[in-house]
């Protein structure tokens, strides 16, 4: 008898602020059993370093598999390799504008369009404020060939105590997402629950 394959899940970090976010994915995949497949753009890189003080070889030994963004023959380019979902946390303009309009450059922009003709899940953890007519655009671009933009807004109603807190849960909602079993956000009781 064969045991079920791995589920896995390809994450992506662009050079916008958010490096938690995708950190925390990594370490909780690992937790739930996960296959995770990493692509860092050299701006991912160095956002990774300035906020959370890691290195390409660090943050590359949180995941199961790593490729640089150049490697566009690697598995996770072709459809035919099977993923739950992907994830770009965080997700610059730049790669926004990339997926909406199917410029697939590099590995990264590579594997979401995949991801997006396979009918499969494409998280987009967009990170910019305010936002200009064109990220908007390229919002309901993306939205309408079946991506989620989820920008990682923190939910204030569990009273968090921490960043860590706040970027745990924005995790948690984005592997529920990725239809990843056993990922745990806090569901809202309404106001006159007891949390």
């Amino acid at each position: 008898m064969t045991s079920a394959p791995q589920q896995r899940l390809v994450i992506g970090i662009t050079g916008a602020t958010g490096a938690a976010y995708a950190l925390r994915l990594l370490r909780r995949g690992r937790e739930l059993g996960l296959e995770t497949h990493l692509i860092v753009t050299p701006a991912g890189v160095l956002n990774a370093h300035h906020e959370l003080g890691l290195s390409r070889p660090e943050l590359e030994r949180e995941a199961s598999f790593c490729y640089a963004p150049g490697d566009v023959g690697a598995c996770i380019a072709s459809g035919s390799f099977a993923t739950a979902a992907m994830v770009v946390a965080p997700c610059s303009m730049k790669t926004l504008a990339a997926v909406a309009h199917g410029f697939g450059d590099n590995l990264l922009t590579r594997a979401a369009d995949v991801t997006l003709k396979e009918r499969r899940r494409l998280i987009l953890m967009v990170r910019e404020t305010p936002f200009n007519l064109a990220h908007l655009r390229n919002m309901v671009a993306a939205t309408e060939m079946g991506a989620i933009i989820f920008p990682p807004l923190p939910a204030f109603y569990h009273h968090p105590t921490s960043i860590e807190e706040l970027v745990n849960e924005s995790a948690e909602r984005v592997l529920e997402l990725a239809g990843v079993a056993g990922a745990r956000p806090q569901a809202w009781g309404g106001l006159n629950s007891k949390s």
